[in-house]
């Protein structure tokens, strides 16, 4: 005898969803009589199109359009002319284009977020496209063949093309476009490596490698792994700002080992010394650099940091903790958002490493402890709980540890999310467009400073409803398709184009 179904039916899943949606209701008014201040993602609008006539359209199309391009081209003459500067390899008798307007060609190739060199050559070389951007662009005056960009990028000195992004976000800098997202007065710069591209052919002497694969499929894997570091805001606001590649050469040779995240570290943070020598950063940090030598490097450097501590890693600096927290508590509670958070913290703590203990800090330990109320699929109220623990190079008080951990070191998920932004949201970072080394980098660096002008496009004032209303793909689609489409009327754009641009952050 068959047992009998204990599937919910239809009616009971039902009242399941009203019931979760009511229980939901009533856990947020309690939150709001708490006091709680609820902060809820939110959500693009599901409706029909806004426009009722095609007049209405064109005119939004038009207005898209022209702020966007009044975006770029109020850093385009400081950028073009430092592009300018960049020693031509090609050969004088066959050039047909400027080096600026090929690079500013493969500037525009990821501004529109084309996915990949035959796609640019296809789409963008269309009459309208052509005719819209030589009218957004007068440098541009005939597009070339993708092919001609990645001969150019072959090779010509990338550190040039790399200067150029770094002046244009010291540009930002000094006109203060940031100063409302500081920790502590510091820029807080996150960094993190990410894999770029992977496969079975050594088309490239710098590529790392690895063994993958069980014992009757193991394999040679050979890949190519990015250092990035990012100005990671608390809003949200992530501004891409160096890129370091790891290359087996630059490994230790004598113990045979190829280059790491950690070696590519001191190469990094050499640079943006170098680069940035008086700006106050604060360094935001996973998990592996929780080491003597990496938090050395900070200090000599003047940078404050905030470093992922795991309960695994630095066992001396726990135990200390532990028994100091005992003796002489440190602690605050707080409610952030949905969440009840208690901190403790114990500052001072002595920490000695390298071969028999001979360098020593002093180190800050702070741990946060969370929980929030939760409906779960049974309409059912949860509480859920979770722990992080931070080092820091300043030491923690009441008034600062909110600061420094809630807006500072927990947004470091920012360079993550802006990782998997270019990777599935129309940069396509794991595509290499070029299987020659120093060709890819320059994709790279082409693509990283896209990615500047877009995020500069989602948060400015301007442009403010346009992606709240289309999501972020959804706006640079929509202008995309405004410039390959008949859409736009020289004479009214022109005047659009000569109003003043001033960039406004929200």
């Amino acid at each position: 005898m068959s047992k009998p179904c204990r599937r919910p039916t239809r009616a009971a899943l039902k009242e399941l969803r009203s019931e979760k949606k009511r229980q939901e209701k009533a856990l947020n008014a309690k939150r709001r009589a708490s006091g709680q201040v609820l902060h809820s993602p939110t959500s693009l609008p599901n409706r029909c199109s806004a426009f009722a006539t095609v007049g209405e359209e064109r005119e939004a199309r038009e207005d898209a359009v022209s702020k966007k391009t009044r975006l770029l081209r109020k850093e385009l003459p400081a950028l073009l002319e430092q592009l300018e500067q960049i020693p031509d390899p090609r050969d004088p008798r066959k050039r047909r284009h400027k080096l600026t307007a090929l690079l500013l060609y493969g500037l525009l190739m990821f501004v529109f977020q084309f996915s990949s060199r035959r796609e640019t050559n296809r789409e963008i070389s269309r009459p309208q496209f052509m005719a819209n951007l030589h009218l957004l662009f007068p440098e541009i005056e005939t597009l070339p063949h993708a092919d001609t960009l990645f001969r150019l990028l072959r090779d010509i000195d990338l550190d040039h093309l790399e200067q150029a992004h770094v002046d244009l976000v010291k540009r930002l800098i000094r006109g203060k476009s940031f100063r409302r997202y500081l920790i502590n007065h510091c820029y807080p710069i996150a960094i993190d490596g990410s894999q770029k591209v992977a496969g079975d052919t050594l088309w490239a002497e710098e590529l790392l490698q690895r063994t993958v694969g069980k014992e009757e499929t193991r394999h040679t894997q050979y890949f190519v792994y990015v250092l990035e570091a990012s100005l990671a805001f608390h809003n949200g606001l992530v501004v891409p700002l160096l890129s370091e590649f790891l290359e087996h050469a630059l490994g230790d040779t004598e113990a045979q080992k190829q280059d790491c995240e950690l070696r590519g570290f001191v190469r990094l943070s050499d640079r943006l010394k170098t680069l940035f020598p008086r700006l106050p950063i604060l360094l935001l940090l996973d998990g592996l650099y929780a080491n003597g030598p990496v938090m050395q490097r900070c200090l000599r450097a003047h940078w404050q940091f905030m470093i992922v501590l795991k309960d695994k890693d630095l066992s001396t600096v726990w135990q200390e903790f532990r028994a100091l927290h005992a003796l002489k508590p440190q602690a605050v509670q707080r409610a952030w958002g949905r969440r009840r958070q208690h901190f403790s913290w114990v500052n001072d703590i002595d920490y000695a490493f390298a071969a028999n203990g001979r360098q020593r800090l002093k180190l800050n330990l702070v741990v946060c402890e969370e929980s929030w109320e939760k409906i779960d699929e049974q309409a059912r109220t949860v509480t859920e709980t979770s722990r992080h623990a931070w080092l820091s190079s300043q030491p923690l008080r009441q008034d600062n540890v909110h600061e420094r951990c809630n807006l500072g070191a927990r947004h470091r998920w920012g360079i993550e999310a802006g990782f998997l932004v270019e990777k599935h949201q129309g940069y396509h970072y794991e595509h290499a467009f070029a299987l020659d080394w120093n060709a890819m980098k320059g994709y790279h660096l082409l693509m990283r400073l896209a990615h500047v002008f877009n995020t500069l496009a989602r948060f400015t004032r301007q442009l403010r409803n346009l992606y709240q209303e289309l999501g972020v793909r959804g706006a640079i689609a929509f202008i995309r398709n405004s410039c390959a489409a008949p859409w736009l009327d020289p004479a009214r754009l022109r005047l659009l184009l000569a109003e003043p641009f001033l960039l406004q952050l929200e």
